[in-house]
């Protein structure tokens, strides 16, 4: 594989204005109970200081994905640029891939039987744009980036989150910048 394309999400930008979340619906027009990318708030106890806390997060692409090994009709393929596609006409609805995967990011439609799931936008990324998550993110706290061995020595990159799985087990294609913790002080120009 020649590259890892995956998200860097930056907490300090983030605003939980769920504009990322629209932006994929209406791309792909899913339906109501499908949310291939979702906002979260992360718990303020988690973390040593108060904080207020938004993640976005789709499916992570990852290196050794989970629901790629499980599917028994191999209705997953990873791709040189290591988005992980399914096909939902292979698809039989068994959702094995939505228990194997720790990030719980494969969703089952109930209208058409069968999982869906974030493709990374590969076509318009196949036509030069970017995701629409990414597009759409106003204050740019969502990227669309390679993983790199120099992206994860950069100071204040995390390769996890308190609550989130072991990054160990699928290897996710994404990574965060936290958020400054503790009491802000605004200073006026």
């Amino acid at each position: 594989m020649s590259k890892q394309l995956g998200f860097l999400h930056n907490s300090e930008k983030c605003i939980g204005c769920r504009g990322c979340e629209m932006a994929c619906k209406n791309e792909y027009q899913s339906d109501a109970s499908v949310r291939w990318r979702q906002v979260y708030q992360l718990r303020e106890k988690d973390f040593s200081l108060p904080t207020r806390m938004f993640i976005s997060v789709a499916c992570n692409h990852c290196q050794n994905p989970e629901c790629l090994r499980v599917c028994p009709v191999k209705a997953y393929t990873k791709r040189e640029d290591g988005i992980v596609i399914h096909d939902q006409e292979r698809c039989i609805g068994c959702k094995l891939c939505t228990m194997a995967c720790p990030y719980d990011r494969p969703q089952f439609n109930t209208v058409v039987k069968k999982v869906e799931k974030c493709n990374l936008c590969y076509e318009r990324l196949d036509q030069g744009q970017q995701p629409a998550c990414v597009a759409a993110c106003v204050p740019e706290a969502l990227q669309l980036v390679e993983m790199t061995d120099e992206l994860d020595l950069k100071t204040g990159v995390l390769t996890t989150l308190p609550g989130m799985p072991d990054p160990a087990v699928t290897h996710p294609s994404i990574r965060f910048i936290g958020p400054k913790q503790g009491k802000q002080i605004r200073r006026d120009v």
